[in-house]
């Protein structure tokens, strides 16, 4: 007769509320891009990066068969800056959209299938080099997927700070909140420290991570 499987078990928030305060970006290493020299800057930084975090926010719909128009924003994070795409800047859609298209600056997440769909209409693109993170810590011996909250606990020994009311607040706005900068810019950088943590100890277990296209295949 087959043993169960002992599966590991996910911190609980109380648990993670005991750890140290996530080591996130600071305001000065967020960047809000809307002017040429800010995402010519940007474009320096990502372009050069094998790896890059990533995620999106959208505004919250309310009403029972409302549609949503998100996302209202893309976030992108490199080891040191967190970069803001509004969608509707020309310059910094350019850049986004290289981006987002290119197979060599790989895309690490939490739950990016549902970003794919989304993203190709409003963008007009095809998206690629898209690398889902919950399966992969999940394979650390856990049973269902794990989220980036729960993976900064397992993975970083860190607490990051998930407030419901900027999560549920309005993306769309042409004008962000301090919160709301911040909140975007670090779901992004917490995504490529769980990659660069996971990396790591794929090293130190003789073997790398593989970086597949889109996350429905992980």
């Amino acid at each position: 007769m087959t043993e169960p499987t002992a599966y590991k078990i996910r911190p609980t928030r109380a648990q993670m509320q005991q750890l140290p305060a996530f080591n996130g970006l600071e305001l000065s290493d967020i960047q809000l891009l809307s002017e040429p020299e800010q995402v010519a800057l940007a474009r320096a930084d990502l372009c050069q990066c094998d790896y890059v975090g990533f995620d999106t926010e959208s505004k919250p719909t309310f009403q029972v068969g409302e549609q949503s128009t998100g996302p209202h924003l893309v976030q992108l994070a490199s080891n040191k800056r967190g970069y803001l795409f509004t969608l509707n800047d020309a310059a910094s859609n350019q850049l986004l959209v290289d981006i987002l298209s290119s197979e060599q600056i790989i895309k690490v997440g939490f739950g990016l299938k549902s970003d794919r769909g989304p993203l190709q209409r409003k963008l007009g693109i095809e998206v690629a080099g898209f690398y889902e993170l919950s399966n992969r810590v999940k394979q650390l011996g856990y049973q269902h997927p794990v989220g980036l909250q729960a993976a900064v606990a397992i993975l970083l020994g860190q607490y990051l700070v998930k407030s419901k009311r900027v999560a549920l607040s309005n993306w769309s706005n042409p004008v962000l909140t301090s919160g709301q900068l911040r909140y975007a810019a670090n779901d992004a950088y917490a995504s490529l420290r769980v990659f660069q943590a996971l990396a790591a100890l794929a090293k130190s277990n003789s073997s790398t991570p593989s970086c597949d296209n889109h996350p429905s295949a992980s």
